[in-house]
């Protein structure tokens, strides 16, 4: 395979048009399209450049004249950055000529800007390797502010938006941010308006910048070369002065969604006061607001640092109201070695008295990998039981049985940036655009191009401005649409037959089940007229490629493993699947949830899939970790988070190891799980942060938030990646690796991992998937995507190209019934209930909600009502009301919103004043077990 790779490199190569011109003297060939800035570069050669960042994907614009060159011949100075060279062209960079042009074109500017606001900035980077004098130009200091303004300085400071500042005298016009908005992030938010020394760039129709749309991204502020555009951190409030270069920079990850973004931190005295996005595999240096500017929580005050346990006479009370305060009302400080023998001794204490199925864990898709195989490892190991699970319990669990039961894999078959390669892309129950951002990029400038995009929503989101087919359908009637389109797909002969014969199982009855969904029968359904249903199924079929990405619109119901069933017929029937821009893509919530499941952090499987009820699988394992004492768990599924609080509340559990989860705010029904944590005899709450879950805590462990780890992560598009600390634990804080090793040994196990890597290598022993991954090559490449077939080959970012890992190597199409959501809306309660994140703020809000410019962004839970149900119930905006289902309320303020239906309500989940989770309804898909949290 290596061979051809370099056969058909060389002969594309040979095929690519090469010009042979002279640079400074010396003969260079431009291959294919190459300007000669490029070549130049290729060469060695510097040639200052302003307006153009090639590394981070941005094309030449060829305005600010600072890459003159000289060309024998031509009357005038070439932009090199958009000039292609011609053959015999002789160039020369480094003439008198070019260089007096261009330090004349940096002086100019200078003379238009201030290099205090950001010493570090690129134009000050140029400067100085220019030997120019910054002040050449500067105007006396005793100026009028007439004169200013007539040399285009003194114009007004925006320091209204909480993430960023804007400096317009330090702008040059080079229109790199309105490309960064436009054209890399397409939010179209900047724009430039004026003329001559009144020309400025501008946020909509000239608003201030928190006023504008502007979703702060921040790409402006990384693509700015003069510091025009600046985190607002990073600049004194008072002086406008840039506060200094940091001490060192880290490349790392962002510690937020399942994207994984790759991140480069700057850092002052072991602080971050930056963060820029790095050319990873899948974020090609971009980042959203959370991952640039919501690393401070890292440095809250309010962090854990020592560890706490229960005061004598401290009792839990389930419905005590959340209050940081708390924490030293309730817990006293104790030593390390004092808190770990606590818990050791009474973890014993419940095992001799109750067996191994009194105690359940719940991990977190917030560590690493190595974090969540140790935790697993612990649950099982140390209490022989199976009853751990973690986050991916309450999002896409239903999806992972659809897809095991399918294709004998949970995991993606494509990655995000298969749109690229896609004809059509059908995007259902995610809102990418707030909880996938950097994603949604990809998806806009598929649109762009011309791709047929399907946005199928109960609410109206920002990708449905880009949506060829926009279906906002009914709640809860998911399966009466997509049966509807593969009646549609079906009946009219757009099916793939050849893939149908040779690639998948189950056809016949889901032929037969699928006669009974003629589009014009479930319009009425789900409130889609039949002729958009057929429109969109057309489409969908007929495109020479076309892929599937889902949220937890899907996933978040009772007939949630039934929803991905459908679309993964939808798929199959389809032959779009196991091809570029083809495939099904569960779009991840947490950084790594795909990795915590492929690690094993789940009741129904031990590492990589592989089930716990199988006799010689359990060998495997035991083999694996003999000699190390403890016990193997017996051959049955362990309970789910939802099944673990009902057996809390019954007092079948007795003990509960929570690490980097937040129960108390995360499950449905939250009276439930509070009084189901109250009723434990022992829980152990190991985090950054004193949560709603540690309130009910008897020993609270201090761990390490993303910032401050080593280890491996695995994002939604199976790359594995390499996280490395960028700063120290605050106070006694530890790695959540070293603590649970710390307890496993108090509980008689002979663990002896020194680092993460030890750890890695015994998960790398047990996991097929990470064959061919070594640690020391996700060290070196930073990525490496799995399945990876050599050890110096590239992973297999599209899979299934030649068949599935199912027995009989083919997809199983499984045929779904029409139910209705567990509750419907009645005269008593007629409004649907929704929940979910919003862009600023993620999952429980124990970290953003303590991240300052989040937080200020979006400081307090609203409810989202339609104007129509506004007026109808007589509320204002922003008023004060009470939601209230039958399992309890809450009080919120009113926001007006036409993203979602009339007789809808969405409820952000993230703040503990009024916890939508209260509300939510705690029955489960049978087959995922996740609650119906839609």
């Amino acid at each position: 395979k290596k061979t051809l790779k370099l056969l058909v490199l060389t002969s594309s190569m040979l095929a690519m048009k090469e010009t042979q011109f002279e640079l400074d003297g010396k003969a260079v060939t431009a291959h294919g399209d190459e300007t000669i800035w490029e070549v130049a570069q290729r060469q060695g050669t510097t040639i200052p450049h302003l307006c153009h960042k090639p590394a981070e994907g941005y094309r030449a614009d060829g305005n600010c004249r600072a890459c003159v060159v000289e060309i024998e011949g031509e009357r005038v100075l070439a932009a090199s950055c958009v000039r292609k060279p011609a053959a015999g062209m002789i160039v020369k960079s480094a003439s008198k000529r070019a260089e007096t042009a261009r330090a004349g074109v940096f002086e100019l500017l200078l003379a238009d800007t201030s290099l205090a606001h950001d010493d570090e900035s690129t134009l000050a980077g140029f400067v100085d390797a220019l030997n120019l004098d910054p002040t050449a130009f500067d105007l006396p200091e005793e100026s009028s502010h007439a004169q200013l303004q007539a040399c285009g300085k003194a114009r007004p400071l925006d320091r209204s938006h909480p993430a960023i500042t804007v400096n317009h005298d330090a702008c040059i016009q080079c229109g790199l941010c309105i490309r960064a908005c436009r054209e890399v992030q397409s939010n179209d938010v900047i724009g430039m308006a004026g003329r001559g020394h009144e020309a400025r760039i501008v946020f909509d129709a000239e608003l201030a910048m928190a006023e504008s749309t502007c979703v702060a991204c921040g790409e402006c502020v990384q693509a700015c070369p003069t510091g025009a555009l600046m985190p607002a951190t990073r600049v004194d409030a008072d002086t406008q002065q840039w506060l200094g270069k940091e001490d060192k920079q880290v490349d790392s990850l962002c510690p937020f969604c399942g994207v994984g973004c790759q991140v480069s931190y700057k850092v002052q005295a072991n602080k971050i006061v930056e963060a820029n996005g790095n050319p990873g595999p899948a974020n090609r240096s971009r980042l959203c607001v959370k991952g640039r500017f919501g690393y401070d929580y890292t440095h809250n005050p309010h962090r854990l640092t020592t560890p706490l346990i229960r005061r004598e006479g401290a009792e839990k009370q389930w419905d005590m109201a959340f209050d940081e305060n708390h924490q030293e009302s309730l817990f006293r400080p104790a030593s390390w070695d004092e808190a770990l023998d606590v818990i050791a001794e009474r973890f014993r204490t419940i095992l001799a008295e109750h067996g191994g199925d009194a105690f359940s864990g719940f991990g977190s898709a917030k560590g690493s990998n190595e974090e969540a195989y140790l935790f697993q490892k612990l649950i099982r190991q140390a209490f022989g039981t199976n009853n751990v699970d973690h986050c991916t319990r309450l999002c896409h669990a239903s999806s992972v049985a659809a897809l095991i039961e399918g294709v004998s894999s949970g995991a993606v078959s494509a990655p995000f940036t298969a749109a690229e390669d896609a004809d059509c892309i059908l995007v259902i129950g995610a809102r990418p655009t707030e909880n996938h951002p950097v994603a949604a990029t990809y998806f806009k400038e598929a649109a762009k191009r011309g791709v047929e995009l399907i946005i199928a929503d109960p609410r109206r989101h920002g990708l449905s401005r880009f949506a060829t087919h926009a279906l906002q359908f009914r709640s809860g009637t998911d399966v009466a649409l997509l049966n509807g389109m593969l009646h549609t797909i079906i009946e009219e002969g757009l099916t793939d037959d050849n893939y149908i014969n040779g690639y998948t199982t189950g056809f016949a009855e889901l032929k037969t089940k699928l006669a009974g969904f003629a589009p014009e029968k479930v319009a009425e359904i789900c409130g889609i007229p039949a002729e958009r249903i057929r429109a969109a199924a057309r489409t969908f079929a007929t495109a020479k490629n076309s892929i599937i990405f889902w949220g937890m619109g899907i996933s978040q119901h009772v007939h949630g493993t039934d929803n991905s069933r459908c679309l993964i017929s939808l798929a199959g029937i389809t032959g779009h699947i196991g091809r570029k821009g083809t495939g099904l893509h569960p779009l991840r919530g947490q950084n790594n949830v795909q990795g915590a499941s492929d690690a094993g952090l789940v009741p129904m499987f031990y590492p990589d899939y592989q089930s716990v009820e199988n006799p010689e699988i359990r060998d495997k394992f035991a083999a694996i970790w003999q000699g190390q004492g403890g016990h193997m768990p017996p051959l049955k599924r362990g309970l789910t988070v939802v099944e673990i609080m009902h057996s809390a509340l019954k007092k079948d559990i007795r003990a509960m190891y929570v690490m980097g989860e937040n129960p108390a705010m995360s499950d449905p029904d939250l009276n439930h799980a509070r009084k189901a944590l109250t009723a434990l005899d022992f829980l152990v709450v190991q985090e950054i942060f004193f949560t709603e879950t540690a309130l009910h805590a008897d020993v609270i462990l201090p761990s390490s938030t993303m910032y401050e780890k080593q280890g491996t992560f695995t994002n939604s598009n199976r790359q594995i990646q390499m996280a490395r600390p960028v700063t120290a634990p605050p106070g006694d804080a530890k790695q959540d690796w070293w603590i649970i090793q710390q307890l496993a040994l108090r509980l008689g196990l002979n663990w002896t991992y020194e680092t993460p890597s030890a750890v890695y290598a015994e998960m790398a022993s047990s996991m097929p998937s990470l064959a061919n991954i070594s640690w020391e090559r996700i060290e070196r490449e930073n990525a490496v995507t799995y399945p990876c077939s050599s050890p110096d080959g590239p992973g297999d970012d599209i899979v299934f190209s030649e068949g599935f890992p199912t027995p009989d190597g083919r997809m199983r199409l499984v045929p779904t019934e029409l139910s209705p959501p567990a509750e419907e809306p009645d005269e008593a309660f007629p409004y649907i209930l929704t929940t979910g994140r919003l862009l600023e703020h993620w999952h429980t809000g124990a970290m953003t909600r303590r991240a300052s410019t989040l937080n200020a962004l979006e400081p307090e839970n609203m409810v989202h009502i339609h104007p129509r149900d506004m007026e109808r119930q007589g509320i204002g905006t922003g008023g004060e009301v009470r939601v209230s289902t039958r399992r309890g309320d809450i009080v919120l303020k009113a926001r007006r919103s036409t993203d979602v239906s009339p007789g809808t309500l969405f409820i952000p989940f993230c703040f503990h004043e009024s916890p939508a989770n209260v509300l939510t309804n705690p029955q489960l898909d049978p087959f995922g077990k996740i609650p119906e949290f839609k």
